[in-house]
């Protein structure tokens, strides 16, 4: 793949390097993968995700779901509308809290289609690090509010909230939170780090390093099999469990089983990065300007979660989720098929979102309901999980 930068990108590739170089030179030579990963996703005004460069959409390095068509965020409101009733008929302020919100494209979807469909949302609050992309959402969703008269407060925070009730989203969230890299190496496992490479600037994985206290139950590995663990992720995954008092907690994301994350094959693990649509090679390649995420391991979640009082779980693909959730009765009701060139831009979008060679079986969603029978209602009732629950 040939990189041309541009004078910007180049320049903030330079103070990237140079600050995680520091860094590893401060810490002795060697840094966690994680502590590498957040220097390059979010450190302030140098990091992927906390800059001013584009990152999403045909200009960027790649397309979310709700960019590729908007019956992604309708669907999602066939599900989440029920419970946001539900909790309008206990006389409770009905609230959406979307955590990392990107572009603000899926708030815009949701926050239109609940217009459209006669449902007042008294708030919706988006948590997001991003400077620079809470400011492109606040523009687009105060504008939208405004042009259509939607009476919604928005409101922006940087942290999960102490406690809430309502729904609470997450697309494509999971993936980005810094992960643990580590190998198999002399019948034990050890965190794999970050070290210098021979030329300046240059970064390399350096291995072993620690060995783990606790040592993971994967049962394939070979001498020198590397892979990844998500001790950052499954904590704050248990700070939403922990904090949503009663409602709904979606997640959108993709990744697999353990026995699937950790097949024989799979023996580099599930790291990438993403630069102008492209995969790199090399995931240490373009810290700061290309995004790093990692497939998530869905069973530790799903365990954590499993022995919750008055909660309710459902975890499936994309594709299983939007086909029962309605997407293709949206469709059709707000489509023309005698005109071939609307029809040939939606099936495109719909055919990424749930076809097995795009998006379909990759992503998968998982649903908490916490306290939903105080709301009258059942999590396998609701639009998106009368499917097969592939939880086990």
């Amino acid at each position: 793949m040939d990189i041309n930068l541009t004078r910007a990108q180049a320049e903030h590739l330079e103070a990237i390097l140079t600050k995680i170089s520091q860094e590893i030179q401060e810490k002795g030579g060697w840094i966690p993968f994680s502590r590498y990963m957040e220097l390059a996703l979010y450190q302030p005004s140098l990091g992927y995700y906390t800059s001013a460069l584009e990152k999403f959409g045909r200009s960027g390095d790649f397309i979310t779901a709700p960019e590729i068509s908007p019956f992604f965020g309708q669907t999602i409101v066939n599900t989440i509308l029920p419970v946001l009733e539900g909790l309008r008929k206990q006389g409770q302020q009905t609230r959406i809290i979307e955590i990392g919100a990107g572009t603000g494209q899926l708030a815009k979807t949701i926050l239109l289609d609940l217009h459209r469909r006669g449902f007042k949302l008294d708030e919706y609050h988006i948590i997001d690090v991003s400077p620079n992309l809470t400011e492109r959402q606040q523009k687009l969703l105060l504008d939208i509010c405004r042009s259509h008269g939607i009476e919604t407060h928005c409101q922006w925070h940087s942290e999960v909230l102490p406690s809430f009730h309502g729904v609470v989203l997450a697309n494509e969230v999971l993936d980005a939170i810094p992960c643990e890299r580590i190998v198999y190496q002399d019948h034990a496992w050890h965190y794999a780090g970050v070290g210098l490479g021979t030329e300046p600037d240059q970064f390399l994985i350096s291995v072993p390093g620690e060995k783990l206290e606790v040592q993971p139950l994967i049962n394939c590995a070979s001498n020198g099999y590397m892979t990844e663990i998500h001790p950052q992720a499954e904590a704050w995954f248990a700070k939403v469990i922990d904090r949503l008092d009663e409602g709904l907690l979606l997640i959108i994301d993709y990744g697999f089983h353990d026995r699937e994350y950790y097949h024989p094959q799979r023996n580099t693990g599930t790291l990438m990065a993403h630069f102008h649509h492209q995969a790199l090679s090399n995931v240490l390649a373009l810290p700061g300007i290309s995004d790093i995420t990692c497939h998530i391991n869905f069973s530790k979640l799903l365990h954590s979660i499993e022995n919750k009082e008055n909660s309710q779980s459902f975890f499936s693909s994309q594709a299983s989720y939007l086909l029962d959730a309605g997407i293709t009765d949206l469709v059709l009701q707000q489509s023309d098929p005698s005109d071939p060139q609307q029809m040939i831009a939606i099936s495109n979008g719909i055919q990424k979102l749930i076809s097995e060679a795009e998006m379909g079986e990759l992503f998968k969603v998982l649903a908490f309901g916490k306290h939903l029978k105080a709301l009258d209602l059942d999590l396998y009732a609701l639009p998106g999980f009368g499917g097969r629950n592939r939880v086990y």
